[in-house]
């Protein structure tokens, strides 16, 4: 497996899906999984899967040839801060570097080996390049069966290590960059995308919201892609932490990237029309993202910031604590490919809103579902929720038994599946 980020360093759910992937496959007998990321940081779990750095393998030769994606991808030098989710003002400062030939040059240090940030900084697309240079030297070097690629900047990686090797080549599609733009695709991006689920033998999708935009966006044949839904770890002890809430009353809390995406102005717009029936009421935004300056002016402008908070990005440890501080948690996603949150705001015995623009709404049955951009569905039923202490205590206990059900075990099975059709063809 490729992929760009691993517990506990990740900035999405991105490495949070790919963790209990693996975690569930774990349990599957004969089946073993090496996951390559570009960089390690000496602190990931390795109990159940074996965990390779990119950046641990020396390259053979400095002058490579390289057929596909670094000769023919147009580059982008990009002066902003790229995270996994991107927006298109974040490739506004682009220029493009003309590549002619076959033979490229590659900076590595004085034992061949390549450098890795380990994050989405102003090097990404360069750092794609190198990566996919190394999975062609790991595929060159391990044996294997299956080659399986997450997410966009894995792609690259994923085509090289086929070429290299001859082995089929499974894609997962964890969001599109119709997701992460709102409509408005970065070009770059969605050639990798549509290059790698072209040379992919299967296409994985974390829904079927998902899989039509794969269908219908990209031109892919619709029998080479499946959905398997996302699931979420078991809660174990919570930590073991006791707590008290710091604020009198009930919370309402979104969590998440503070990006278009994600639909943060509904929630403000709609913790506003709450607010003028209810003031025992905290809202509680946690999270970064571009867009995080203009909420934080917009809940000034409307005069409500004396009861709206904002966290900032939170570890794990905090994010399991603020869902056990919340009455309620709400997702208002304008696009949302799949959502593990709702599912660990559910395990932690907290009612959720999500919108039906999210994939996880597919297979939730005890949550509220409302358009994204329905401000006062939004806000009635979270005064529902806070006021009716029976409707609320009815989301929970049914709420937690339905997700105690969606394991990754069950995930991690129906990938195996896919790899037996695969492995067949």
């Amino acid at each position: 497996m490729f992929g760009w980020e691993f517990p506990p360093h990740i900035s999405g759910g991105l490495g949070t899906a790919c963790y209990g992937l693996t975690k569930g496959m774990s349990h599957i007998p004969g089946l073993d999984v090496i996951f390559v990321v570009p960089k390690m940081w000496g602190d990931e779990d390795q109990s159940t899967i074996r965990l390779l750095a990119a950046e641990n393998f020396p390259v053979r030769r400095k002058y490579v040839e390289m057929q596909g994606f670094l000769k023919e991808m147009t580059f982008l030098e990009i002066h902003s801060r790229i995270m996994p989710y991107m927006s298109p003002e974040e490739f506004a400062k682009t220029r493009k570097k003309s590549r002619t030939g076959t033979s490229v040059y590659f900076n590595t240090d004085h034992i061949g080996k390549f450098k890795f940030s380990g994050t989405y900084g102003p090097d990404l697309f360069q750092e794609i390049a190198n990566y996919s240079l190394i999975a062609r030297v790991i595929a060159e070097d391990h044996p294997f069966d299956i080659i399986h690629a997450h997410d966009w900047l894995a792609y690259p990686a994923g085509i090289a290590a086929k070429e290299a090797s001859g082995k089929p080549l499974v894609i997962h599609v964890h969001a599109t960059d119709f997701d992460r733009s709102g409509g408005s695709v970065n070009p770059a991006v969605f050639e990798i995308e549509r290059r790698g689920m072209e040379i992919a033998d299967k296409i994985i999708a974390v829904s079927n919201l998902t899989r039509k935009t794969i269908i219908e966006k990209y031109g892919i044949d619709p029998c080479k892609v499946v959905t398997v839904y996302n699931a979420v770890d078991p809660a174990g002890d919570q930590d073991g932490i006791n707590f008290s809430k710091p604020l009198n009353g009930k919370i309402v809390t979104f969590l998440g990237r503070i990006t278009l995406q994600k639909g943060p102005e509904y929630f403000i717009e709609a913790a506003n029309k709450v607010l003028r029936k209810l003031s025992d009421v905290h809202f509680v935004m946690a999270g970064s993202g571009d867009m995080f300056p203009r909420m934080i002016k917009h809940a000034a402008s409307l005069g409500i910031t004396d009861r709206f908070h904002f966290t900032g990005f939170l570890k794990q440890r905090d994010v399991n604590q603020m869902y056990r501080m919340s009455d309620l948690y709400v997702m208002p996603s304008i696009s949302e490919p799949f959502g593990i949150s709702p599912l660990e705001a559910m395990q932690s015995n907290v009612p959720v809103i999500i919108s039906h623009q999210s994939g996880v709404s597919e297979i939730l049955k005890h949550a509220i579902k409302i358009d994204f951009w329905d401000i006062d569905a939004m806000a009635d039923a979270i005064y529902g929720i806070l006021q009716y202490n029976a409707l609320s205590r009815m989301f929970k206990k049914l709420g937690k038994t339905e997700v105690e059900n969606l394991k990754w075990e069950n995930s991690a099975l129906h990938v195996k599946e896919i790899y037996d059709e695969v492995l067949s063809q």
